[in-house]
């Protein structure tokens, strides 16, 4: 995996508008920061979409289509800590389905945590975590008799462009078998003034994890970024619904990774783009399914809409 953050770091760093790849983000204090900022009251995200499993579980388990009786295979991409997912499990389990739990994350960090927790608060769950790229995980599933369920929640499909959401949900599909389902947490399109506080929270701890980053690329690859030279600036075109995340670097400086035998000049003022936050509704996720497998079968929302968890049926 650290030839492929090598690779990925380079091509980044050497292109004309220099970009540093999100999912990058998630290290040890990477999770840590992450954690925080879901808890901070400007991340309206985390709370919007916790009350739709607090409150509509039972419409999720009714939208889900399973019998007591079958059993079936929940497989969650990018799990997190699990708050969300495990008001779905308990709930299950307290109705007598039969299932398995399968949290994949690319952070063996965070599934360390999540399966210990699960042992201690619900030791009857059948739980068999996965470190691995989410496609890599879903392999060979639509061999599998029984029907699967894939969970995408908080919005982590907003991490990429539209063409990417695309591909990314038709491979999804392709590893996947008619009938079964995909339960996709998307942000939906709000104001200006409600989305940006979001990525740019009054305590810094979004720009802290944004510039943990670049000590991770020090720590990992050798680099001697100062990350006190860069400063962390969202943007958010309302009228597109998509928001950005820049490290913007304060001074003329270059830039040396002893892992890649090279430097990288930054001008005063030049922007590092580290992520997108695509905020959807109905229209734009319709167009991004359109070339896919999968049709929306469910829209299930908070009560201030700010939040959407669609179920999509594989075809």
């Amino acid at each position: 995996m650290i030839e492929q953050f090598r690779q990925d770091i380079e091509a980044g760093l050497s292109a004309a508008q220099k970009s540093l790849p999100s999912h990058y983000f998630y290290d040890v204090r990477g999770d840590e920061l992450f954690q925080q900022i879901m808890a901070m009251p400007e991340y309206y995200i985390t709370e919007a979409e916790d009350e739709i499993f607090r409150n509509k579980t039972q419409e999720i388990i009714d939208a889900l289509d399973v019998a007591e009786s079958n059993y079936f295979e929940i497989i969650e991409l990018g799990s997190g800590d699990g708050k969300k997912s495990k008001r779905l499990l308990r709930k299950l389990l307290d109705k007598g389905h039969d299932f398995t739990y399968q949290p994949v994350d690319i952070s063996k960090n965070i599934l360390d945590h999540l399966e210990k927790s699960l042992v201690t608060e619900m030791p009857d769950l059948d739980i068999n975590t996965t470190q691995a790229l989410y496609v890599d995980a879903l392999a060979g599933m639509k061999d599998t008799p029984h029907k699967i369920i894939v969970m995408f929640l908080g919005s982590s499909i907003g991490n990429l462009s539209d063409d990417e959401a695309t591909d990314f949900i038709y491979q999804l599909g392709a590893n996947i078998k008619p009938g079964d389902l995909l339960l996709l947490g998307v942000d939906l399109k709000k104001s200006r003034n409600i989305v940006l506080p979001a990525y740019n929270d009054a305590a810094g701890i979004t720009a802290r994890f944004n510039l943990n980053l670049l000590e991770r690329i020090n720590r990992e690859l050798g680099a001697n970024f100062v990350p006190d030279n860069f400063s962390h600036r969202p943007e958010y075109n309302e009228n597109e619904g998509i928001a950005y995340s820049f490290l913007v670097s304060t001074a003329e400086q270059s830039v040396y990774i002893k892992s890649l035998k090279k430097s990288f000049r930054f001008s005063e003022g030049e922007k590092i783009h580290t992520e997108i936050s695509r905020k959807y509704d109905e229209a734009t996720l319709k167009r991004i399914i359109a070339g896919t497998d999968f049709t929306l079968d469910r829209r299930i929302t908070d009560s201030n809409g700010y939040f959407a968890d669609y179920i999509l049926k594989r075809q």
